[in-house]
């Protein structure tokens, strides 16, 4: 491992079985050894990349009073708009605005026995002044869908497990999340936060960043290495919940962003792949020998203890982040176990 990320090109699982499994044991010791990597070769048409980057900025042009007709407040499932200063990384404030596109899906009847993170799944908030938005933004979440449905079944089967483990949790009715994010340049002498140091608290994350830009960085044997966009390239993590499926042989890592240097910006697309809220996350056998080298879970003070069913995790991550909208849509589960 040098000082930047790995590249792995995915279109050599098309290439014979000799390249896919020499693909397979690239991801493996990848997402071993780091948590993040470069992915190419994945088939996501370029000419959709260039549309979802050119509404975004349209999006972010809109005028301030427009943009706030789709703030997350108006929500009860967390999407829409939040405007810069509106989300926390562990309590600290996140300078960037962004619009969260999840599952276009019906509200769930709530009833005395029903699961509180059911509250989360519903409808997203679109602009009616954009339309184009929604159109694209469906279409990358079922190009993006296919892309991480795959890399999960290449990891099964690199883990020694069967290829369809993950199908179950993710074919059917995954709870995927686009947020698509605007940095504002605050950076000068000293650089300023984007988003503090965290781990992704899902299964996987696939990230699109305007070519020529930078500000992610990802921890690496205790030291912060940069990992600038890459043109054509997703920048790929792991989460808690595949690091608990394989008992830390697969490694969640700390990572973060700076804001822009002033007078730029940055568009960043990050794309969340997770199951059904109701899952409970499939523990993978492991071959013997991988098993051995499992780490455990990481710890870190900063984060509660991962939950076995997906959906707790979610909507604990979502009353910390947005206390305004937990406050107006949710008071009864503030200061419960939900919010710990």
């Amino acid at each position: 491992m040098s000082s930047s990320l790995p590249i792995l090109d995915f279109s050599r699982l098309d290439a014979g079985a000799d390249e896919a499994a020499a693909f397979r044991a690239d991801l493996l010791r990848a997402t071993h050894e780091v948590g993040f990597f470069y992915l190419v070769g994945h088939g996501v048409d370029r000419e959709l990349i260039d549309d979802l980057l050119a509404v975004s900025r349209r999006f972010f042009d809109l005028p301030t009073e427009e943009k706030l007709k789709l703030e997350n407040v108006h929500s009860p499932q967390f999407r829409g708009y939040t405007r810069v200063g509106g989300e926390l990384t562990h309590g600290d404030v996140d300078w960037r605005e962004q619009i969260d596109i999840g599952p276009e899906r019906d509200a769930v009847e709530l009833t005395e026995g029903t699961p509180d993170y059911w509250r989360l799944e519903g409808p997203n908030l679109w602009p009616e002044v954009l339309p184009e938005l929604q159109q694209v933004a469906e279409r990358w979440n079922d190009e993006l869908r296919r892309v991480s449905l795959r890399l999960l079944r290449a990891w099964a089967l690199s883990l020694g497990a069967p290829e369809d483990s993950f199908d179950e949790a993710f074919a059917d009715k995954p709870f995927a999340l686009t947020k698509i994010v605007r940095y504002p340049g605050e950076s000068g002498a000293e650089r300023k936060q984007g988003v503090g140091a965290h781990r992704d608290g899902g299964v996987l994350t696939l990230l699109l960043v305007e070519p020529g830009k930078e500000g992610l960085q990802v921890e690496y044997n205790g030291e912060w290495i940069d990992a600038p966009s890459i043109p054509g390239a997703f920048v790929v993590n792991i989460g808690e919940m595949l690091e608990l499926a394989t008992g830390g042989y697969l490694k969640a890592t700390l990572h973060k962003v700076f804001s822009p240097p002033i007078g730029s910006d940055r568009i960043s697309v990050p794309f969340f792949f997770n199951p059904a809220l109701d899952t409970v996350m499939p523990r993978l056998e492991l071959d013997p020998e991988l098993a051995a080298a499992a780490r455990g879970l990481s710890v870190d003070p900063t984060n509660s203890p991962i939950l076995d069913t997906y959906g707790d995790n979610a909507l604990r991550y979502r009353l910390r982040a947005h206390p305004n909208v937990a406050e107006i849509h949710h008071p009864d589960l503030l200061g419960g176990s939900a919010s710990a």
